[in-house]
């Protein structure tokens, strides 16, 4: 959809699941967001315009509108009260992430796994969770080594 460093415009995804993630200087990825209907992204520029933080990528079959960037700010501009709405955007990402960080409270790893197991089933329906997410990204989401996921998935 986008990649890190550039600039362009933002998107709402109208259906489907995006992975947001950071490349480092390194080379090593991190996966840094899911993004599930709903979401305008990139979060991080909702309010000014700034470069993209991470690389989009669809993880399954995804539909996004395209917003021109100079249509939403001027759009900001001319309805100051749209910060609301992009208010309740960001309250209702910030409740996604803390669904997660709850998830990674779990004490047992294989808790940890189903938890995420769960949110994913709700919504990309019950396929297996390893058709969309690699098992160190798996890992990455839930506070655990790729070795540890790879052991409870074969349990």
């Amino acid at each position: 959809m986008f990649r890190q460093g550039e600039s362009g415009p933002l998107y709402t995804l109208v259906s489907g699941m995006l992975k947001i993630e950071r490349i480092h200087e390194n080379g090593t990825s991190i996966l840094m967001n899911i993004i599930v209907p709903g979401e305008t992204i990139p979060h991080h520029s909702l309010i000014s315009p700034q470069p993209y933080h991470g690389t989009a990528i669809a993880l399954v079959t995804s539909e996004l509108e395209t917003i021109p960037s100079q249509d939403w700010y001027r759009e900001l501009e001319l309805h100051p009260a749209k910060a609301l709405d992009i208010a309740k955007l960001l309250q209702t990402k910030l409740r996604m992430m803390q669904q997660r960080i709850d998830q990674l409270t779990h004490t047992a790893p294989a808790d940890k796994l189903a938890a995420l197991q769960d949110w994913f089933a709700q919504h990309i329906g019950p396929q297996p969770l390893t058709n969309v997410l690699t098992q160190e990204e798996i890992g990455q989401l839930i506070g655990l080594r790729r070795e540890t996921v790879n052991r409870l998935l074969r349990a």
